[in-house]
C-alpha cells in the first residue's frame, strides 16, 4: 500500500498532504499553516462539500459566529465545523500554527463515532468526541517538522480507524447518490440521482439530511462552490467567468450570488482575504 504523498506548499505559505490510501476515504487532505501576529479582524469560515476539524499547536480559534445562529459562539484548541450553507466567522489577530483536516462525512462515522448530521451548522469542541486527543497535541507540537508531524497526525488517524466503534453504515444506496454528486462537481440533478438509487426526491432528500445534515440540492451546491473555490485557489487561477462555465454555473452572475450566499463576500474580497 502507497503510502503518503510528501507535503507541498502552497502559494500562500501553507502545506498541504494527501493522506494515504487507508485513510482517504475519511479524510481528503490535510493542510497546516503558521500566521504571525496581526492586527484584530475577522475571517469567514466557507462553507464546502466536507466537515472541517481544525487541531491548533500554538493559539486557538475563536469563533464569533457559527455558521447556524442558534449555536452559540466559542473558543477552541481542537475543533469540528459540521457541513453547513452559511460561513462561520472566525476572529483574527493572535498568532496561530495548526493543523485542518478536510474530513467526509463517512469520516465523521468512522473516526468521530456519530453521523454528520449531528454536527451540521456548528463548531464543537474535538476534545470531547475524541479521548485522547491532547495527548497527540502534545506529540505533534513536540514534532520538528511538517513532514514529521503529517506523519503522526496519518497514522495516529488510521490506528482509530482501527479501533473507534461507530454507527451503523449508512445505506448503500446514499453513499451512491453522494459519490455521484461529488463525481459530477454538484451538477448532477436531483432527478436523476434519486432515479438512480431507485428513491423518490423526498425520500433520497430526507436521507440525505438525517446523514449529513443538507438537503440534497443544498449540498450540490456545496460541492460544486468547492469546486470553484479549489479552481481559484490553483496557480493557474482561471478567469471568474471561466470557473463558472467549468463548474455548471448558468453564467459568472450566479457564481456571485453563491459566493455572497455561502461565502459571506463577494469573489474579490475572498481572493483578497487570501492574499493576505
Amino acid at each position: 500500500m502507497a503510502g503518503p504523498a510528501i507535503p507541498t506548499v502552497e502559494t500562500d505559505g501553507t502545506h498541504r498532504w494527501r493522506t494515504s490510501a487507508r485513510l482517504r476515504e475519511h479524510v481528503r487532505e490535510i493542510w497546516a499553516w503558521r500566521q504571525g501576529a496581526g492586527p484584530p479582524g475577522t475571517h469567514q469560515g466557507v462553507p464546502g462539500g466536507h466537515l472541517t476539524v481544525v487541531l491548533c499547536l500554538d493559539g486557538d480559534v475563536e469563533v464569533l459566529k457559527a455558521p447556524d445562529p442558534a449555536r452559540g459562539p466559542g473558543r477552541f484548541v481542537s475543533s469540528v465545523a459540521g457541513l453547513h450553507d452559511a460561513p462561520a466567522v472566525l476572529a483574527t489577530g493572535p498568532a496561530q500554527t495548526g493543523m485542518q483536516l478536510e474530513l467526509t462525512w463517512r469520516g465523521a462515522r468512522a473516526l468521530l463515532g456519530l453521523p454528520a448530521g449531528e454536527l451540521a451548522g456548528d463548531v464543537v469542541d474535538l476534545a470531547v468526541l475524541l479521548p485522547g486527543l491532547d495527548a497527540l497535541l502534545d506529540r505533534l507540537h513536540g514534532t520538528p517538522t511538517w513532514p514529521a508531524r503529517f506523519a503522526l497526525l496519518d497514522a495516529w488517524l488510521c490506528d482509530l480507524l482501527d479501533t473507534r466503534e461507530r454507527p451503523s453504515v449508512p445505506a448503500p444506496e446514499l453513499a451512491r447518490a453522494w459519490d455521484r454528486l461529488m463525481s459530477t462537481g454538484g451538477t448532477a440533478r436531483v432527478e436523476d440521482l434519486a432515479a438512480d438509487v431507485g428513491w423518490s426526491r423526498r425520500h433520497l432528500g430526507a436521507r440525505f439530511r438525517a446523514e449529513t445534515g443538507l438537503g440534497t440540492k443544498t449540498a450540490a451546491r456545496l460541492i460544486r462552490f468547492e469546486r470553484a473555490l479549489g479552481l481559484l485557489r490553483s496557480p493557474a487561477r482561471p478567469g471568474l467567468a471561466e470557473v463558472a462555465a467549468v463548474c455548471g454555473y448558468a453564467d459568472q452572475p450566479h457564481l456571485a450570488r453563491d459566493f455572497r450566499d455561502l461565502a459571506g463576500l463577494t469573489a474579490t474580497e475572498w481572493l483578497a482575504e487570501r492574499s493576505l
